[in-house]
């Protein structure tokens, strides 16, 4: 699907704009994994290995990040279901070119295999298992629908697809390999996310960029009736053990703060200010040992700067304990993936 027949398209990134403010980083000791970024070739938003390290190396110590999938360089011809192998075998290539970096780039990989599949999905799962080199850690296939938005951002999702049995065996199939599922909704599909965790409750799900709350469209104008919904799905859906949330993915334009039309970026205060009773409700509801910052790099990239971004989020854990921020910044994500404790 082209950008320019989406709605709500991500915002392009502009360096020259993004320069327009500067931040200090806060606590530039605090150890961090970066659970959620993308690579991709395409002009003029190119991001790849040097993109991600320039980012990394802004000042924040970040220690490893995991790739999460986002269509880049799938096979063009094979089987269909296997074509999404090529993005595993492009991140592993990407993450042995860094291994002489300061950072663990790639650490974990996260692709795609389509959960409609059911049980057939098991061949294209070991298919990625080999090509990612120890690093393959799980799957996304997203379920983004609303009719209210659509065309809405890529990928985009048939309706009701959490609720397709079919799609439950594959997820099912996903677990049984010791594989992860990220789940990417938007909030009025989360009712349907429960449904799903509960008919699988030995699948280890993280759900993507605090659950969607919209605000945009519809819902643009209507921030306090939007959390009042998202809240309360999330705590139903804290309730769940095997479910962790990442916390980010909000300066998207789906979501509506439209900081991509301001004369300035935002500074870490003013996106700490407006994100803090959503990370908040989330980390009451999961504890920080199911909560995991991540940047959603580059896609973000087009609202705010890498070091203003972990700025906002350090703000927001700033009255955690020692112990929660250890979690909130890399325990969580270290122990969902299974990657090298942070030490």
């Amino acid at each position: 699907m082209s950008g320019s027949r989406l709605r709500f398209p991500h915002p392009r990134v502009r360096p020259a704009w993004l320069a327009g403010l500067r931040e200090d980083v806060l606590d530039p000791d605090q150890p961090i994994v970066d659970p959620h970024h993308h690579l991709w070739h395409a002009r003029p938003d190119r991001y790849l290995l040097d993109e991600l390290a320039e980012d990394v190396g802004t000042g924040h110590d970040i220690r490893a990040t995991v790739f999460i999938q986002c269509g880049s360089a799938y096979r063009e011809d094979g089987p269909e279901e296997m074509r999404p192998v090529g993005e595993t075998e492009f991140v592993a290539a990407v993450a042995a070119d860094g291994e002489s970096r300061d950072f663990r780039a790639c650490a974990g990989i996260v692709g795609h295999a389509d959960c409609r599949l059911g049980d057939r999905i098991e061949p294209v799962l070991l298919a990625h298992v080999v090509a990612g080199g120890g690093r393959f850690k799980g799957i996304r296939h997203s379920a983004t629908y609303d009719a209210g938005i659509a065309p809405t951002a890529p990928p985009g999702a048939p309706r009701g697809l959490f609720l397709d049995p079919t799609f439950r065996a594959g997820v099912a199939r996903t677990g049984k390999l010791g594989l992860t599922f990220e789940a990417w909704c938007y909030h009025p599909q989360l009712p349907e996310l429960l449904d799903l965790l509960r008919a699988c409750p030995e699948q280890k799900v993280v759900l993507n960029h605090l659950g969607g709350p919209l605000g945009v469209g519809p819902y643009e104008g209507k921030r306090a009736e939007v959390f009042a919904q998202w809240s309360a799905s999330m705590k139903d859906l804290a309730k769940c053990p095997n479910l962790f949330v990442k916390l980010g993915g909000l300066a998207m334009n789906v979501n509506g703060f439209g900081y991509h039309h301001q004369v300035l970026p935002p500074g870490s205060g003013e996106m700490a200010a407006a994100w803090r009773p959503y990370m908040e409700t989330a980390i009451d509801a999961f504890g920080a040992a199911r909560c995991m910052f991540e940047s959603n790099f580059p896609v973000d990239k087009g609202m705010c700067a890498y070091p203003v971004l972990w700025n906002a989020f350090k703000r927001i854990a700033a009255g955690c304990s020692v112990q929660e921020k250890a979690e909130l910044f890399h325990g969580a994500a270290t122990r969902f993936y299974g990657l090298p404790a942070v030490g």
